[in-house]
This record gives structure tokens, C-alpha cells and sequence, in this order.
């Protein structure tokens, strides 16, 4: 298992233009120095948090994900965040997993209802990880957060991702989760959150994070609009999860 370098990008989003925003990360992805295993975006990164789903939304194949497709392509590299996406008479918030040569999705299980997410989107069903560069990744987004049965780490993954647009108010809420989520399932944990406002008036205060299997903070972004690249170490987490096995003692369940 070799480690994994991951570069975390936080930013303002600008309001349904996807043209803008894959423009604006372009931009920003072609100034990370050096190279990178994997790039993490925001959730619903090319409209920010809208409920007009079926405006927003992209057919599978669309612009944006051949856009990730390139960036993957011409980056070496993995890139992932969620858009919207119809198939089927149906809309999802889809987080898109692009590598070189492959494309994983993992639409989002738990929609905020306090938005009216749950009327204007169809939740997903399945947990999602993939495999990139030895590391067994989970993919999850945003109110996933405050669902720790579904992220609960059945010796099947190394690393949980999130991705979100988690307003403001809350932020002490994704703090604590993120550092939780590390600690009780001994993997590495990434959360993406958006910075500024929405046309709704919500204010977003990032807070990025990079976490380490026992909770350390291994980059802290704040509120400001930045790439933070953050190298997880692999024999740390082994050397780790070996000195304390917790998850021995872990109990078994089944999802329903």
C-alpha cells in the first residue's frame, strides 16, 4: 500500500452556470504544483446547492462528466465531486469518481429534507467504494455525515470522502462528524465544503478537513478559498489499525 497524495480545493461556487465553474476549477487545478493521486471538489460543484433539479441536471455522459473524464486524463490522477444527474425520469445528486480510465458513481442515500431535497431528487441505494492507487475508498455525500451506520467501516475500506455545500450555521456539526467518522472507523477522512454565499442567502464557511485515523488534523481550511494537498500515510494507518484493533470488536449488522 503506497500513500496517497490528495489536493482538497474550497472556493466560492457560482449559481447554476456549470460552465463557470468547471472553468473556475480548471484554473485552479492547473496551478497545483507538482503531482497529485487525487483531487476533491464540492458537492453539486458546477451549480451549488439548487433545488432545480431537473434544469440543472445533466445526462449521464454530459459535459461535466467528460470534463472529469479529461482532468482525470491529462492530471493522472483521480477527481470527485457531485453534480445532478437524470436517468431514467429520475434525479440524483451524483458524486462522480473519475480516474484515467474508469468512472465509479455513488448517488447520495440521505437527502436534506430541510431543503426539500427528498422531493426534488431520488435517493440512492447503494454504498459505494473504490479502489484508487491501493487505497479501498467510501464515497459519501454531505447529510451522509450524520449517518454514521451507512459509513460504518466493515474492514472494507481505508478512506471516507465527503463532499458537501454544509451551510455555516452548522459547522461545528461537520467538524466534530468528519474527526468522529476518522476515529471510530480507523480511516482516513476527507471533507470538501464550499465557501461564501448561495442565491438563496446561505452563507458557507468551508471548514475543509483532513483527518487522520486517530483523529489528528492533517489540514484545516477554514473559511478561506484555497488547495490544501494533504499526503495520508499508509503504514500509519496499517501500524495503526494493527496496535489497536478495534474493529475486531466491532458488531455485525445488515443494512436494510
Amino acid at each position: 500500500m503506497q500513500d496517497l497524495n490528495a489536493s482538497l480545493i474550497q472556493c466560492q461556487l457560482a449559481w447554476e452556470s456549470p460552465q463557470d465553474n468547471r472553468q473556475q476549477f480548471a484554473e485552479i487545478i492547473q496551478d497545483i504544483p507538482g503531482t497529485t493521486d487525487l483531487i476533491v471538489l464540492p458537492e453539486m460543484f458546477t451549480t451549488g446547492f439548487s433545488m432545480n433539479a431537473l434544469a440543472n441536471a445533466e445526462e449521464p455522459g454530459g459535459a461535466t462528466e467528460q470534463w472529469l473524464r479529461d482532468i482525470a486524463r491529462r492530471h493522472n490522477c483521480a477527481v470527485t465531486g457531485s453534480i445532478a444527474v437524470t436517468t431514467g425520469g429520475q434525479v440524483f445528486n451524483r458524486m462522480l469518481f473519475a480516474t484515467p480510465g474508469n468512472l465509479s458513481i455513488y448517488d447520495k442515500r440521505h437527502l436534506f429534507r430541510m431543503a426539500g431535497e427528498h422531493k426534488r431528487y431520488a435517493p440512492g441505494d447503494e454504498r459505494v467504494i473504490v479502489e484508487w492507487r491501493d487505497w479501498r475508498i467510501n464515497l459519501q455525500v454531505c447529510y451522509d455525515l450524520r449517518f454514521p451506520v451507512f459509513s460504518r467501516n466493515r474492514n472494507d475500506y481505508d478512506m471516507l470522502i465527503y463532499v458537501a455545500n454544509w451551510p455555516a450555521p452548522r459547522a461545528a456539526h461537520w467538524r466534530a462528524l468528519l474527526i468522529a467518522r476518522a476515529i471510530e472507523n480507523q480511516a482516513a477522512v476527507i471533507g470538501v465544503n464550499r465557501i461564501g454565499s448561495d442565491a438563496n442567502g446561505l452563507d458557507y464557511s468551508g471548514d475543509s478537513l483532513a483527518v487522520a485515523p486517530d483523529g489528528k488534523l492533517l489540514a484545516d481550511m477554514r473559511d478561506e478559498a484555497r488547495v490544501d494537498q494533504v499526503c495520508f500515510d499508509a503504514a500509519h494507518l496499517l501500524d495503526y489499525r494493527e496496535k489497536f484493533p478495534c474493529h475486531m470488536d466491532a458488531d455485525a449488522f445488515n443494512l436494510a
